[in-house]
């Protein structure tokens, strides 16, 4: 089954917000909101847009907006995967 990763989250962030030097890894603090780890909105929105291109599937921006750490959008996106897959079947 198609799902995402706080490693592939990483991934997709650090090309989206540039390898910023004061951006923590995601995987050591993946409790902790975005911007205390260093990633602003536009770092965001960018990575939003690349994760629903890349998975395929839509990010409603009222449900996003309640989405505040990596570990949240992690579990988000892949609940969001899992009803893809069940829709398609």
């Amino acid at each position: 089954m198609l799902q995402i990763t706080i490693g592939d989250l990483q991934t997709i962030m650090r090309q989206c917000a540039g390898e910023a030097e004061d951006a923590l890894p995601l995987d050591q603090a993946p409790d902790s909101p975005f911007d205390e780890l260093g990633y602003d909105s536009l770092a965001l929105l960018e990575t939003y847009s690349r994760i629903e291109r890349d998975f395929g599937i839509e990010l409603n921006e009222d449900e996003i907006g309640l989405v505040n750490t990596a570990g949240d959008l992690v579990e988000f996106v892949n609940s969001l995967l899992q009803l893809k897959v069940m829709s398609a079947a």
